[in-house]
């Protein structure tokens, strides 16, 4: 790679790697608000931590339509073609609508058989009924940003996007505090009131997505295109995103069954899990934006036909990955001491935090390979079968199924437990470098796609 295409390769990664990480690192202060202000009620923290996994899941769904959107987007725009953008856009629309209802309902009518699923504990469940009901309403406005925004990041509009995640993420944690304290004149609401602060804040990120598109004018949403799609695109979708979409729906379902897994091993083990979960998220920022900007630039080359560079940003991401799991891995173990200081837990939950935190070092360096891989190389040339199979294998093959029997049969130790169920970023590595050794990820998908096809 001559220096010229080296500074074009920096220029683009800083480009969206900058503004994706400040994004997600913005999202995960939301849950982290939540534990440090309910940090008082144990009880309340775990629930609010357990009720939470439920938008995990829904993100997980929305995240694998909005993965499939966003990497013939980016392979669309490379080519230069916006009507083809238009019409995925509406496309992803009208795929992501029933997962709201689905969401919405279950959640709305029936809470306590929800919360039932990830805990046993009657005080857990009877804090996060109110909190899901109240949530309900936040799974709408999320999932259609989801979609939005994967179209405004691929049309160059990654700053817009990361601004209104920095106005929506600032007002979470300003109506966290008014809700669940009862400040200026509200009612104190407690875990209830960080389920209504996310709801606003979702309505207001969904406000500024339509906002941009509207204003910005590079591409719109035509109402004719989600009520009707051309049979070439369809399939096209389908058979690209719908690995994906099964690996992001079955890996989403074995990460719950972890938390699961740790629900039914005390409230202590809830705590713990909670608080070290929203530091994996806050750690992880960078390799999520990672493997988001990976796709977009590697799908970019792609799209436009230029394989051999699309093949070199590749390589240089791998690189780039590893030195940044090791080093956001080392960050993770550094923060325990400052972590305990800060939570107000008992002294066995305070156990179980600090072990937690220290075997996020070898979990991050897993996590920052497989997002960039799987999630960013990988998908930007449609080589998504390899990540539905490797992740359905280290979920349902290894991960929940030892998880169960240590933490059921033979009532291993809690860290034991947690050890075990932690090892999916692992244990897969070896697959996942041999397959990007093969290069089967470097694909134009859209190449032979013609406007009057879709």
């Amino acid at each position: 790679m001559s220096i010229a295409e080296n500074s074009s390769f920096r220029k683009k990664l800083v480009s969206l790697i900058l503004p994706m990480t400040l994004q997600n690192f913005m999202f995960s202060l939301v849950p982290l608000s939540d534990t440090i202000m309910l940090v008082s009620d144990q009880d309340a923290m775990s629930s609010v931590s357990l009720a939470s996994q439920v938008a995990f899941v829904f993100s997980m769904f929305s995240l694998a339509i909005s993965s499939g959107c966003s990497m013939f987007a980016a392979q669309f725009w490379g080519k230069g073609d916006k009507d083809s953008i238009e019409r995925l856009f509406g496309y992803s629309i009208k795929l992501i609508l029933p997962i709201l209802v689905l969401f919405f309902g279950s959640t709305m009518i029936m809470p306590e058989g929800v919360m039932a699923i990830y805990t046993n504990e009657p005080a857990l469940i009877a804090n996060g009924v109110p909190y899901l009901r109240i949530a309900s309403f936040s799974y709408v406005f999320m999932g259609l940003s989801i979609i939005y925004e994967a179209i405004l990041k691929n049309v160059g509009l990654v700053k817009q996007c990361t601004f209104a995640s920095t106005v929506m993420v600032i007002l979470n944690i300003g109506l966290n505090a008014v809700f669940i304290y009862g400040l200026f004149g509200m009612p104190k609401m407690g875990a209830s009131g960080a389920a209504l602060a996310t709801t606003i804040s979702a309505f207001v990120g969904f406000v500024f997505c339509v906002y941009y598109l509207i204003s910005k004018r590079i591409v719109s949403l035509r109402f004719k295109y989600i009520l009707k799609t051309g049979i070439h695109l369809r399939q096209r979708f389908s058979k690209y995103s719908a690995p994906f979409f099964l690996n992001q729906i079955i890996w989403s379902i074995g990460f719950t069954m972890m938390t699961v897994i740790m629900g039914h091993l005390g409230s202590d083990a809830v705590a713990a899990n909670a608080i070290v979960t929203v530091i994996k998220d806050m750690v992880s920022a960078f390799c999520y934006a990672l493997g988001a900007g990976g796709a977009i630039v590697v799908g970019n080359e792609l799209g436009a036909n230029r394989l051999d560079t699309a093949k070199d940003y590749g390589k240089r991401l791998m690189k780039l990955c590893v030195v940044s799991g090791i080093f956001l891995g080392l960050i993770a173990a550094a923060s325990a001491p400052l972590v305990i200081r800060l939570v107000n837990l008992t002294p066995l939950a305070e156990h179980y935090l600090m072990v937690m935190i220290l075997m996020c070092s070898y979990y991050i360096l897993g996590r920052s390979i497989n997002c960039t891989t799987i999630g960013g190389i990988f998908s930007a040339g449609g080589d998504t079968k390899f990540g539905f199979i490797c992740d359905t294998l280290t979920m349902w093959a290894f991960v929940v199924p030892v998880g169960m029997i240590a933490g059921f049969v033979f009532k291993l130790p809690v860290l034991v437990v947690y050890f075990l169920i932690n090892l999916d970023e692992i244990i897969k590595l070896p697959a996942v470098i041999a397959r990007y050794r093969q290069f089967k990820w470097v694909n134009n998908i859209v190449n032979d796609m013609e406007i009057d096809e879709i």
